[in-house]
């Protein structure tokens, strides 16, 4: 089933295109008041608003993976709610159809033709409501339109509105009717994260403050679609030296030949960590990546894409995401840092 929000159908913003190019300051007090519209429905999960708004800006999707009731869906909408550009939200069933997804071509009986019915896909921010629900089949109807941005039906190719984001949440294997994400899909997410349970506080805050109202229905825009782009636009100019490009691709190539790994990261992996590098760079307030910048997203970025072998896991009696967590914090240590000191890794 899909549905559409009703903050999606404000009329595109022409005026906010029409604005300059924004400074690196403009573009933290632009990003900060998306960040902190998110933070207000969501108690105790700064990182987790911060990722999902970094990898909009990096042009990517996000894919939302934890237990059921810790507010996967509830990010998903915050961020929707926060920008002024058309919102659908899919939940993915068993029964889903591909159709239902990417749209279909209806005979017209006046005209006497075939006409494209576009599908939920067809919209800037896609909310894949519990992904690993639906068959693989349904599942890879997303495939095209989040590499290509653009949906082939029946022959003829329809493009997707820019920008264009997937948030998808998901639930762990273990849990009763799930399909693993075939690689290729989770190739496809820029970044994956975990909400996590609230501590103590922020879940007795939720208990007074949500016991009569919903907190969604108490936030709206807070920047056009217009805004966003310039965001957008901003965040690719950022400028990444050779040395950082060289540390990103050597950390990058070391998962391909680790012996701990089935399956290392791709070049597509690469693309996605120094684009999210640069947005990360932006709102910190500045115009170049650091390789701490790196050292930050290489366990949200890569994590999801790497395989382990079952001796590595079987061997050391630890579950695969320790598996990958391990060889990621040895690779960073073996690396050679283009640079003096290196920040903690983020959490």
């Amino acid at each position: 089933m899909t549905e559409q929000s009703n903050t999606s159908r404000a009329p595109r913003d022409t005026v906010a295109e029409l604005k300059p190019a924004l400074n690196a300051e403009e573009f933290q007090v632009l990003a900060e008041r998306i960040l902190d519209n998110v933070e207000r429905v969501l108690d105790g999960k700064p990182f987790a608003a911060r990722m999902a708004l970094i990898v909009m800006l990096a042009e990517g999707h996000l894919l939302i993976e934890d237990v059921p009731g810790v507010g996967k869906t509830v990010l998903a909408k915050a961020l929707a709610a926060s920008v002024g550009s058309t919102v659908r939200r899919i939940q993915f069933t068993p029964d889903l159809l591909p159709s239902d997804v990417t749209g279909v071509s209806i005979f017209n009986q006046v005209d006497r033709e075939f006409e494209f019915k576009p599908g939920a896909v067809f919209a800037n921010i896609v909310i894949a409501d519990e992904i690993n629900r639906s068959s693989p089949k349904t599942q890879s109807a997303l495939l095209e339109s989040m590499e290509e941005r653009q949906v082939t039906v029946d022959g003829e190719t329809h493009a997707l509105p820019s920008p264009f984001t997937v948030v998808a949440t998901q639930n762990p294997l273990e849990m009763e009717g799930t399909y693993a994400l075939p690689e290729a899909q989770r190739d496809r997410f820029m970044a994956r994260i975990s909400m996590g349970y609230p501590d103590a506080s922020a879940e007795l805050a939720m208990l007074r403050q949500r016991d009569t109202v919903n907190p969604l229905d108490t936030i709206g825009p807070v920047a056009s679609r217009g805004d966003v782009e310039r965001l957008i636009a901003w965040a690719r100019g950022v400028f990444v030296s050779p040395i950082v490009e060289q540390y990103c691709v050597s950390i990058v190539q070391a998962t391909r030949v680790h012996p701990e790994l089935r399956l290392g990261a791709s070049p597509r992996a690469t693309l996605q960590l120094v684009r999210a590098a640069k947005v990360l760079a932006a709102l910190d307030g500045r115009e170049f990546v650091l390789p701490d910048d790196i050292d930050q997203l290489l366990a949200p970025v890569l994590a999801h894409r790497l395989i382990p072998t079952r001796r590595a896991v079987s061997a050391h009696d630890r579950s695969g995401v320790q598996a990958v967590s391990e060889v990621l914090v040895e690779l960073l240590e073996r690396t050679p840092v283009p640079h003096s000191g290196r920040t903690e890794l983020r959490s």
